[in-house]
C-alpha cells in the first residue's frame, strides 16, 4: 500500500494543491458533474506509463457480441510493469481516495481491486463507442458505481480524428438539440465524471488521416464505488445501456448516396443488428430462468411445500428485466433513425435473398 509521499511523487503537486477549485468546477459542470484536469500525473511517471503500455492483445478485444473488435483492454494492471504496480498501489490508498472525495464531494469511495471494465484501454482506427450509461452495480461486490476516472495517454490527438470523449445531456435527441461537451484525449489529461442514470458518454468513430494510421487511442480507466448512494439516484440494476447513433445531418430526402454514405448506413445497421441480437438473447435466457423458477414453484406447491419468498422475488425481478429488454427492443425497432433506414434494409434483404 502507498503513503502520502508516494502520492506526491505520482500525482502532480498542483492537482493536490487545487483540489478545492477542481471541486467547484466538478459541481458546476454540465451536462452532468465532471472535471477535466490537465497534467494529472507527474510528467516523468506519466511518460513511464506510456512506455509500459501493453501491446494490442486480441484476447482482450472480445466485444459484447463475442467478436474480436478494435478495442483491447487489460484488467490485470499489476502484470504490466513497475509503474503500473505503483499506480495501482496509489489509487487504492487512503490519501488518493480522499483526494478524489475532495474533488467530487462523493464520500466513502471504494477502490475496485477487480478493475472490472477498467484498466488499460486501446482503441484502433474504425472503433467507436455509442453514447451510453454504465452498469450501475459491481457484479461481484454489489456496490454502487459512482465515478469514472480516465487518464489519457496519447501524445497527439485531434477532435476531427474522432475518438474524443463526448458527454451528452440526452443522446436520444437530435444532435442539434443535445448539449455535448467534447474532451480531447491528450497525454496526461484526466477526466473524472459521475456515473448515474443520465451520465451519457461515448466517442465518435476513429478515422485517422494518412500518416497517422499507426496511432491508437490509449487510456487508463478506474472506477469507484460506494456501499450506498442517495435514494433519488438509485435505480434497478442494469447493464450498460447504449443509444444508437443518429444518421448524419447530411442525409436528406432525395440525396444521392455516395459510397462512403452507403458504408455509413451499413455500419449503423450492423450496430443495431448486433444490439438487437444481444437483447433477444438476454430475453431468451431470462424466459428460460423464469420458466425454470415457475416449474420449481409449481412442484413445491404440488408437494404441499410453501413457496420460498426469495424464489417469488427472483421470478418478479426476472420478469421486470424481460419487460425492460422488450422495451429496449421496441425503441430500437421504432426509433426515428430505424424508420429512416427501413428502405435501405429492404434493399439489403432483396440483394441477400432474404426479402
Amino acid at each position: 500500500m502507498s503513503n502520502p509521499v508516494e502520492l506526491n511523487r505520482i500525482v502532480n503537486q498542483p492537482v493536490l494543491d487545487q483540489r478545492v477549485a477542481y471541486c467547484e468546477r466538478f459541481v458546476a459542470a454540465k451536462p452532468f458533474r465532471h472535471v477535466v484536469i490537465d497534467g494529472f500525473l507527474a510528467p516523468d511517471f506519466c511518460a513511464a506509463l506510456l512506455q509500459q503500455f501493453p501491446s494490442f492483445d486480441e484476447k482482450g478485444a472480445i466485444n459484447e457480441n463475442g467478436e474480436i473488435g478494435g478495442k483491447s483492454t487489460q484488467e490485470r494492471v499489476r502484470a504490466l510493469g513497475k509503474e503500473f504496480c505503483q499506480l495501482d498501489d496509489v489509487v487504492q490508498s487512503a490519501a488518493f481516495l480522499k483526494l478524489i472525495e475532495n474533488i467530487t464531494g462523493v464520500e466513502k469511495l471504494q477502490y475496485d481491486p477487480y478493475y472490472f471494465g477498467g484498466g488499460t484501454h486501446e482503441n484502433r482506427g474504425g472503433q467507436d463507442l455509442d453514447a451510453h450509461v454504465d452498469f450501475n452495480y459491481h457484479p461481484v461486490t454489489r456496490q454502487h458505481r459512482r465515478l469514472n476516472l480516465i487518464i489519457y495517454l496519447n501524445e497527439e490527438w485531434r477532435d476531427e480524428w474522432g475518438g474524443s470523449l463526448q458527454l451528452h445531456r440526452d443522446p436520444y435527441l437530435d444532435p442539434r438539440e443535445d448539449d455535448i461537451i467534447t474532451v480531447t484525449p491528450l497525454l496526461n489529461r484526466c477526466v473524472i465524471f459521475e456515473t448515474n442514470e443520465h451520465s451519457w458518454h461515448g466517442f465518435e468513430r476513429i478515422n485517422l488521416p494518412e500518416g497517422k494510421k499507426h496511432l491508437s487511442r490509449k487510456s487508463f480507466a478506474l472506477y469507484f464505488y460506494t456501499d450506498s448512494r442517495p435514494a433519488k439516484e438509485t435505480a434497478e440494476e442494469h447493464s450498460t445501456v447504449y443509444v444508437e447513433r443518429h444518421l448524419p445531418q447530411r442525409f436528406v430526402a432525395g440525396m444521392q448516396l455516395e459510397p462512403e454514405d452507403l458504408q455509413q448506413v451499413r455500419l449503423l445497421l450492423a450496430r443495431r443488428d448486433q444490439h438487437l441480437k444481444r437483447l433477444y438473447r438476454n430475453i431468451h435466457r431470462l424466459y428460460g430462468e423464469v420458466n425454470r423458477m415457475r416449474l420449481s414453484q409449481g412442484q413445491a406447491a404440488m408437494g404441499g411445500d410453501s413457496q420460498d419468498e426469495a424464489s417469488v422475488q427472483n421470478v418478479a425481478a426476472a420478469e421486470r428485466m424481460i419487460q425492460a429488454l422488450r422495451s429496449r427492443v421496441y425503441e430500437l425497432e421504432h426509433s426515428t433513425s430505424w424508420r429512416i433506414t427501413a428502405p435501405v434494409r429492404a434493399v439489403r434483404r432483396w440483394f441477400t435473398g432474404r426479402g
